[in-house]
């Protein structure tokens, strides 16, 4: 008998591979994508609607007869705001904002298509058109549900249920005194004012004409609106804020961040400032590198370049940005460098250059030559009247010397705001920072003067934390300093020094350049206007007198429209704003960070 030739047999596919999963990732997105437009288009209808006086009758008209309007299509502020602030949280995919649609449009539509099942309704072919705007849109929402999985702050009911308490006494309240003061109609009772109050908070339209009792001027019942809206964008907030940060760094995660720079140290010269204890660390599943960050507002704001080895680099940038998807963070990274902004692009951020970092090669400094005539004559000057200047390890300075350090930089520190994030330590005299140096200056009564510190950078290497001295003290202190510091730094060490970051250093150097175009040298222009209230050029000027190598450093973001909340996260981080505190009732109980003494910087960045 002939040999049987065998058959391939096709693997059989189980019930989840028969076929492919609907909807698909595609579809989803564009599904997701829809309901944010038609909440941006509803919201820019309403707004129409308002100031345009027909156009807003028309629609009233219709809510008031036997006609429907589409989901939100009020004319109101109320709806207005409320259409537009869901498209921002539904942009940011948080699952909150998908059930409040999905739990106000849904019953709509049931509503509109039992409506339809009566003759008075169905033969307008407007209900028709609204019942189905109003469908696909609730059809978009359970098409795209899984991309909404963004999680919101477990305290945002108990703040938004605070705030709209009081939101709606303050603003009942001023509209109804508003009422009493323009209201035509003579006797009108408190009652009937605070239900006029109320309804005109919600439409400006004839449904507060049903208090016959009231009759105010039509811009009375345009702020009454106005009232009741801001108080509603305000309750929005409080219930779709994306949540904090769960804690800060811990001693575990510290232990693991130090062990990682004692392996990668010299990679970067802000890599110390990754255990600022206001920061959390995630790490790539290997655990061979991390990335630390803060949440300002909203804004997961990493700093410098990931700790560790670059090859992990991508895992520990995925976990962040995971992380920052499930939270509605923005992601954004303040000072990386180029190689770090690379593999942060490949990650889907785009780049904007922030300025340049001075780095002094200590082999290569010298006070010889023309072009340093002016640094030698200022250091000459302070030595001769007698300062001197001691460089130390923090771990060889008594706690008590150390005590009367701290105090002393506290008392040097101009204003009461600490401030440095990016490339601040935010502590001084810490136990843990023993291999920091620290640098005293003292006249030559003794009298100590001013201070520098620095964080190490690998084993060879200083980076700038902080700088602090009397103000009625020897102009160009600061410069004695950092000269002595380059000159002995053999004495600990100490191979080369980072020292102050200079934004739009670029600008300035090449907008000074004969054949600059116009733009270059419009922008060097408005700088140079805003450095009379901020060191920008000054401090560009400070460090090329040590004729530095120049390191650029990178923002990085992921939408440019975020660029604005980026820079107010910035500014707070770094000090600048220091905006109101919470409410108690509100916080997230936290992970307590290790005791800090003396923290911040006023010279660096």
């Amino acid at each position: 008998m002939p040999a049987q030739q065998s058959v391939p047999i096709p693997p059989q596919r189980g019930p989840r591979e028969s076929a492919r999963p609907w909807p698909g990732p595609c579809l989803r997105k564009r599904a997701a994508t829809a309901t944010v437009w038609y909440l941006r288009l509803l919201a820019v209808l309403n707004i129409v609607a308002v100031l345009s006086l027909p156009f807003r009758e028309e629609v009233h008209e219709h809510n008031a007869g036997e006609f429907f309007t589409p989901y939100l299509a009020t004319a109101g502020l109320v709806s207005a705001a409320l259409a537009l602030f869901l498209a921002v949280v539904m942009r940011r995919r948080k699952r909150a904002a998908w059930l409040s649609n999905l739990l106000l449009a849904g019953p709509l539509f049931a509503l509109y298509v039992l409506a339809l099942t009566q003759e008075r309704y169905r033969d307008h072919v407007f209900n028709w058109l609204s019942a189905a705007l109003t469908g696909l849109f609730v059809a978009a929402l359970l098409i795209g549900r899984r991309e909404f999985n963004a999680i919101g702050d477990r305290s945002n009911p108990r703040l938004a249920l605070a705030v709209g308490v009081g939101g709606l006494l303050v603003s009942g309240t001023l509209g109804t005194l508003l009422v009493d003061a323009t209201n035509t109609v003579p006797d009108a009772s408190l009652a009937d004012k605070i239900a006029y109050t109320m309804l005109r908070g919600v439409s400006v339209g004839p449904l507060a004409d049903r208090v016959a009792a009231v009759h105010a001027p039509r811009w009375t019942d345009v702020t009454i609106n106005v009232l009741m809206a801001a108080t509603f964008v305000l309750v929005l907030y409080a219930c779709f804020r994306s949540p904090r940060g769960l804690a800060l760094l811990g001693a575990e995660d510290e232990k693991r961040l130090r062990e990682l720079l004692h392996r990668h140290g010299e990679r970067d010269s802000l890599g110390y400032f990754a255990l600022r204890r206001d920061k959390a660390a995630i790490f790539s599943p290997t655990g061979k590198a991390a990335v630390t960050y803060r949440v300002v507002n909203g804004v997961s704001l990493a700093s410098g370049d990931p700790l560790g080895d670059p090859e992990a680099w991508p895992g520990a940038i995925d976990a962040w940005l995971a992380e920052a998807r499930r939270h509605a963070w923005t992601p954004a990274v303040m000072g990386a460098s180029e190689e770090a902004g690379t593999i942060y692009a490949r990650h889907g951020l785009d780049a904007l250059e922030l300025g340049d970092e001075a780095i002094v090669e200590v082999a290569e400094f010298s006070l010889e030559g023309r072009a340093m005539r002016v640094v030698r004559q200022a250091h000459n000057r302070v030595r001769r009247a007698g300062y001197t200047v001691r460089i130390r390890r923090h771990e060889d300075i008594s706690d008590g010397e150390m005590a009367m350090l701290v105090e002393r930089a506290d008392a040097w520190r101009d204003g009461a705001t600490e401030r440095g994030f990016s490339m601040a330590l935010g502590r001084l005299g810490d136990p843990a920072d023993g291999r920091c140096v620290m640098l005293e200056c003292r006249d030559a009564d003794d009298v100590p003067r001013a201070l520098l510190s620095f964080v190490p950078w690998g084993e060879h290497g200083l980076s700038l934390d902080l700088m602090r001295r009397d103000r009625s003290c020897e102009n160009g202190l600061m410069e004695f300093m950092v000269v002595e510091l380059l000159l002995r730094a053999g004495e600990i060490g100490v191979r080369r020094v980072s020292l102050n970051f200079a934004m739009f250093r670029s600008v300035f150097e090449r907008g000074a350049r004969l054949g600059a175009g116009p733009v270059l040298r419009l922008w060097r222009s408005v700088l140079t206007f805003f450095s009379r209230w901020w060191q920008i050029e000054s401090l560009y000027r400070a460090n090329a007198k040590y004729r530095p190598v120049w390191e650029p450093r990178f923002l990085l973001f992921a939408k440019s429209s975020d660029i604005p909340r980026i820079g107010l996260a910035s500014a707070r981080a770094e000090g600048f704003l220091t905006p109101p505190a919470l409410p108690s009732f509100t916080r997230r109980k936290e992970s307590a960070a290790p005791a800090q003494a003396g923290a911040g910087t006023d010279g660096r960045g």
